[in-house]
């Protein structure tokens, strides 16, 4: 059981811009694991940090916490044209997570936006409220994964014709992502490269479709695709959201050749790559050590003693 003081010395972190990065981060994810209002009140607080990286990974984390408590501070960032795009989108998204049609409106509004990527974001966010009331009552197929995804997983099988369907740029932005979404539950090395391979891959599409399939390989922790991940990573004409989701895709697969990618972006001219980068040499240092699980904040906040 999880003290008063110790969810409060779990907020102070996050909410602290003077801690480390790393250490914000495993904060955020151990109040996300934790979850009720207390959390999300300190998860909504540190909003009005600097760092885009930070405040984008606070939307997502209430997105997946599904807590319709936490709709109002998601639809204020929505609203907020301050924000950065990528902390809008990802508000977008966590709206369409949390799965409560009474945001139907406000995505709908937002669907127009003169942000690309907030626009698609919420076209995305109101196919999935809209299917998830055309599905209600049925029994959702539960994958390999446990996050809430922007879309369903095809029923579909077939990796060849799933990587059709991906690449298919005439085909509702939607389709594609439940295509994308079921190459990462078959998992696999052919799943990967139909995912990453080539100029098809992380080169197509709008910037919010290739930052989703960098998001999506981080998940599969193949390696097969650190090539085309390292490559996204290194062009400074990408989208600095690609390219941030190509980095932390990077520190979860954790393999050599990833480490290599990573530090030398670590000092990128793009603040929202260099953090990224950050807070993947973290996580490659989890994923390559024996740690029990990355949200480990409450451990932090009671060192061992000397």
């Amino acid at each position: 059981m999880v003290t008063e003081q110790e969810l409060e010395g779990l907020g102070q972190m996050l909410v602290d811009p003077q801690k480390p990065l790393q250490a914000r981060f495993r904060a955020l994810f151990t109040l996300r694991g934790l979850g009720g209002p207390a959390a999300i009140s300190w998860i909504s607080r540190a909003f009005s940090d600097d760092s885009a990286l930070l405040k984008h990974e606070l939307a997502y984390c209430l997105g997946q916490m599904q807590d319709s408590r936490a709709i109002p501070v998601l639809v204020d960032v929505l609203r907020d044209t301050r924000q950065e795009p990528m902390v809008r989108h990802e508000a977008g998204e966590a709206l369409g997570a949390i799965g409560d049609p009474e945001v139907l409106e406000i995505l709908k509004q937002y669907s127009t936006d003169p942000v690309i990527e907030v626009a698609e974001t919420c076209q995305l966010a109101v196919r999935r409220l809209e299917w998830l009331q055309q599905h209600s009552g049925e029994p959702v197929a539960q994958g390999p994964y446990l996050s809430v995804d922007p879309a369903p997983s095809a029923e579909e099988r077939d990796v060849g014709r799933l990587r059709v369907a991906l690449l298919d740029e005439a085909r509702p932005l939607f389709d594609r992502y439940r295509a994308m979404f079921a190459l990462r539950d078959a998992g696999g090395e052919e799943a990967a490269l139909a995912l990453a391979e080539g100029e098809e891959g992380l080169q197509c599409g709008s910037a919010l479709f290739r930052h989703e399939i960098g998001y999506v390989l981080g998940q599969l922790q193949h390696e097969a695709a650190v090539p085309q991940l390292a490559a996204a990573l290194a062009r400074p004409a990408e989208n600095p959201m690609v390219r941030h989701e190509c980095a932390e895709a990077l520190g979860a697969i954790a393999r050599p050749a990833c480490l290599d990618a990573l530090r030398a972006h670590a000092a990128d001219p793009k603040r929202v790559v260099r953090e990224s980068c950050e807070v993947a040499l973290d996580m490659y240092e989890y994923e390559t050590g024996s740690a029990f699980q990355y949200a480990d904040g409450l451990e932090h906040l009671h060192p061992p003693p000397l």
